[in-house]
């Protein structure tokens, strides 16, 4: 009964590390990493690019992620989308601290990396000042594929655990940075078709 009331004040911390406990804890991160949730924080051109990843072309939803959650308490992912000014910082931070734990970001496009062309007292130069960054997607704007290489390789992190420890060893994000993907040029969409 002992190890039951310690479940209950201690959560998961309360078990101790064996052969099943290491199981359980790789199917609860390969459950956080398909069924991850994003929160919209489309700040400029870049958000358009992740509307489109979004959308039925590319279908985001097979990765796990079916809609961008306009609540930061339903969202685990913050993709920052475009430049963020001196006044969007503190909205940035509140949003991120609503979060729930465990949460992570990617920082998608050049002027949210660092700042872009925008090289002035008003822009943020790199959103990385104000979050804990995990994932940088490049690109002006990045291409949908791009974002999803970005997504597929923060799932990955997070299924290994390693951003876990990360977090807690130094409280800082993964700074992982991925190549940008070309686009494969337009593809014919038929309507009706068998």
């Amino acid at each position: 009964m002992g190890l039951v009331n310690d479940l209950l004040d201690d959560g998961m911390g309360a078990l101790t590390h064996n052969v099943i406990t290491s199981r359980l804890e790789e199917l609860v991160n390969w459950a956080r990493s398909r069924s991850s949730w994003p929160a919209n924080f489309g700040l400029a051109c870049c958000a358009i690019e992740m509307m489109a990843t979004g959308g039925a072309h590319y279908d985001l939803s097979r990765f796990g992620m079916e809609v961008f959650r306009a609540s930061p308490r339903q969202a685990d992912i913050m993709i920052v989308a475009g430049r963020v000014s001196q006044k969007m910082a503190p909205v940035l931070r509140q949003v991120y601290d609503q979060m729930m734990e465990p949460k992570w970001v990617i920082s998608m496009g050049v002027c949210a990396s660092s700042g872009g062309m925008f090289n002035n007292y008003a822009v943020v130069q790199g959103v990385d000042q104000i979050v804990p960054v995990d994932v940088y997607a490049p690109g002006c704007p990045p291409t949908p594929e791009t974002l999803l290489h970005a997504i597929e390789t923060l799932h990955g992190l997070i299924e290994t655990g390693e951003l876990l420890r990360r977090r807690a060893e130094s409280g800082a994000g993964a700074d992982v940075h991925v190549r940008e993907v070309a686009s494969t040029g337009p593809v014919p969409i038929l309507l009706g078709g068998r």
